[in-house]
């Protein structure tokens, strides 16, 4: 029962601590809303940025175009050739039959061009197209594909795709230092905000020393008034998190500024990213009045 006193004490003095000191309190409140809201910015965008790149990386295939004068024989040893290769996952033969089939059903105009060639008049290739583990190797396995006998040509959008995968890698790094960053910086004004409050209540610190009050009997109070600032800092970027991403979703249909960057789905990922803000503000608040607290306090 007297723990549960102590905190009850500890809790109190904490709430007395943020109402009492209102003015300053509401500047660590301010502080913490805009940076975690830049922060929630930046985690949406990182983690958008990075599902964009895997979508781009499990599109993207190889697909080698074979020479039409092969026999089927000689397709079944190129498609042993390409399953040996490093970094293939799979890959898949489509016929020109195939190929010209799906092109008369795509579009009225291919389809009053085609449906008079024969065989032999047809000049679309077969083809395999080939998935690989690793996007950052590609070029490799490219260039390994192109020199198997039989295989005329290779292409998989190289240049652009490895650019492409690249300016996002940048962006999410980016991202994610910007994260760091602000959390530090709010740390930081955190302790310097409660470093004031400290030095305003030097007279209360000192009667309670007088009294035989344990060093962690004044800190605690301090880090829990830091944790309550952390967390009122953290409804607005929440709520602004919760609804306005859900308006973002709603509004372009998920997906943003063309129909290849789609948007993760709004659940369970802003309530995901609305506990990371909430943890992160008490986290900043308590971590911000401890180091207020060891550094400044003269205990």
């Amino acid at each position: 029962m007297k723990t549960f006193r102590i905190i009850g004490r500890n809790v109190r003095d904490a709430f007395k601590g943020v109402f009492r000191n209102f003015s300053l309190s509401l500047a660590s409140i301010s502080c913490i809303t805009i940076t975690l809201i830049v922060v929630a910015v930046s985690i949406i965008l990182s983690y958008n940025v990075d599902n964009f790149t895997k979508l781009v990386e499990e599109d993207v295939t190889i697909v080698a175009f074979l020479d039409n004068e092969l026999t089927d024989e000689k397709i079944d040893e190129i498609k042993d050739q390409i399953s040996l290769v490093n970094n293939v996952e799979k890959y898949e033969f489509i016929s020109k039959t195939d190929i010209t089939k799906d092109m008369m059903e795509s579009s009225d105009i291919f389809e009053s061009i085609m449906k008079d060639w024969s065989e032999d008049e047809n000049p679309i290739q077969n083809t395999f197209q080939i998935k690989v583990t690793d996007i950052n190797k590609i070029d490799k396995a490219a260039d390994d594909i192109k020199q198997i006998d039989g295989v005329t040509l290779v292409k998989y959008g190289e240049g652009m795709v490895e650019q492409l995968v690249s300016v996002f890698d940048i962006i999410h790094k980016v991202c994610l230092i910007s994260v760091i960053a602000l959390i530090l910086v709010t740390a930081f004004l955190i302790s310097n905000t409660i470093k004031i409050t400290i030095t305003s209540r030097q007279r209360e610190i000192s009667i309670m020393r007088l009294i035989g009050a344990s060093n962690l009997n004044i800190r605690v109070p301090f880090i829990i008034e830091g944790l309550i600032l952390g967390a009122l800092g953290a409804i607005i970027p929440i709520i602004l998190t919760i609804y306005g991403y859900n308006a973002i979703y709603t509004n372009f249909n998920g997906q943003l500024f063309s129909p290849f960057i789609k948007l993760l789905a709004p659940t369970p990922f802003v309530y995901t990213i609305s506990l990371s803000l909430l943890g992160i503000g008490v986290l900043v608040g308590m971590f911000g009045s401890w180091r207020a607290v060891r550094k400044h306090l003269k205990i």
